[in-house]
């Protein structure tokens, strides 16, 4: 057990990354770049920066649900727009893009570690890079900034009609002066942090490129996890400096230790998860079922003349697809979900031809569409305690009938998106290939 435990892949990779992030987010950097980006956004673009920035919170979840979606709700009532309205395209950047984003966040080491683990049970010597599924997300992110613009100005905002409660009392507070120095120091190290990872690379004998001189087999590309600690803890000390939240080095480990806090259940699942592949590799119960539902699938494929190889892609996954959905509807932890989908599913996938991280960017988009209506989804209380400032008899159907036309779009576009990936045969990370030849 403590074996199984320990050597668990994703267990590492996102302690270290969350110790990073937490003292960017305990020293109050990622909350002010987010009022900053959404107070700083023209009136027109006011939608389409809400949801953006609630995509690019993901990397620190709780204060995109904490700070931005009330924040959100409060400049739409300013700008003369329903509260729910702009509480709505918060929340659906927040956790209906839960899977986008331009930069990593821990989801990403974790369900990287997850797979990893699964698609050991066919290869042993498989890698699978916490950034295996960049590309896709990174474009996901724009697409789902626009579909949930859409959603809100076109459906959701002439639904809500003007009908809410006003709060008088809530006030929109500027960047103060120690905030905005505190940025600009924070900005002052990712450049020079940036410029020290570019000459690392960009030489063809960088110390960070691989013994063969490539970028994708690399120390780079192996220790991205470290660079998400020190980018977001360097960058998190030097606002703090600035912005005289940090004062010493108790500080940095108090934003450290909150963020460790956070984890409890997380480890006790992981506990449980790597006895669950583990014992199931040592049954071989993950193979078998791999190989049985595999043939399964060429039975079914072979009898319907599927063979092009799109179709058979969006035959195999868009069924996968509608699966991680339901299931999150019932079960609202992503990882929990993939602890127990990964070891079933990417074996039999990959004996089938498709790549480990394939099967994990259909898991996420099915993951992620409906989380905002999913009353399993941890922060969905939190939700409805926000809609009843502006509407005290709103309950869970009313965050519900809210958040469905996200759902669905987000689910449609999300899907006609990797249909078009599928069938440009475009990378969906570094060096990730949709297939896998077994």
């Amino acid at each position: 057990m403590v074996t199984n435990f320990t050597g668990f892949a994703p267990l590492g990779t996102v302690l270290v990354a969350l110790l990073g992030i937490g003292i960017a987010e305990g020293s109050g950097l990622i909350g002010v770049v987010l009022r900053k980006i959404v107070l700083s956004s023209p009136p027109k673009l006011l939608t389409f920066v809400v949801v953006f920035a609630g995509v690019l919170s993901n990397t620190a979840s709780e204060v995109g649900y904490v700070l931005l979606v009330p924040l959100a709700a409060i400049i739409f009532q300013a700008a003369g727009r329903h509260p729910l309205a702009g509480l709505a395209a918060a929340f659906a950047g927040v956790s209906g893009g839960y899977s986008a984003n331009l930069l990593l966040g821990t989801i990403d080491p974790l369900l990287a570690g997850l797979s990893e683990e699964a698609a050991r049970i066919i290869d042993k010597d498989y890698l699978v890079n916490p950034a295996c599924n960049y590309y896709f997300m990174a474009f996901s992110t724009i697409l789902i900034s626009f579909l949930g613009t859409f959603v809100t100005e076109k459906i959701v905002e002439p639904r809500l009609g003007k009908d809410y409660l006003v709060q008088n009392q809530d006030k929109i507070e500027q960047l103060n002066s120690s905030e905005r120095r505190g940025l600009i120091y924070a900005l002052v190290t990712f450049l020079a942090f940036t410029a020290l990872i570019l000459i690392g690379i960009i030489p063809e004998n960088g110390v960070l490129r691989g013994a063969d001189g490539s970028v994708l087999k690399s120390p780079f590309m192996h220790g991205i996890v470290a660079l998400v600690f020190l980018s977001a803890g360097l960058m998190g000390i030097a606002y703090g400096i600035g912005a005289g939240t940090i004062k010493n080095d108790s500080d940095v480990m108090k934003g450290m230790s909150k963020s460790m806090e956070t984890l409890g259940s997380y480890i006790v699942l992981v506990f449980f998860a790597a006895q669950f592949v583990a014992y199931f590799n040592w049954t071989n119960l993950g193979l078998i079922s791999a190989v049985k539902g595999a043939e399964g699938l060429k039975a079914i494929i072979g009898s319907l003349g599927l063979e092009n190889k799109l179709l058979m892609a969006v035959f195999i996954m868009i069924p996968f697809i509608l699966l991680s959905a339901l299931i999150n509807l019932v079960m609202g932890s992503a990882s929990a979900k993939w602890a127990i989908m990964a070891p079933v599913f990417i074996p039999m996938l990959m004996l089938l031809g498709y790549s480990p991280e394939f099967t994990q960017v259909a898991y996420r988009i099915g993951d992620s569409v409906t989380n905002i209506i999913s009353p399993m989804m941890s922060y969905f209380a939190l939700i409805v305690a926000f809609i009843q400032r502006y509407q005290p008899k709103a309950g869970i159907g009313t965050v519900i009938s809210l958040m469905l036309p996200y759902s669905v779009l987000f689910l449609i576009g999300w899907v006609l998106l990797l249909i078009v990936w599928i069938a440009i045969d475009l990378p969906i990370g570094p060096g990730v290939s949709l297939y896998y030849t077994p």
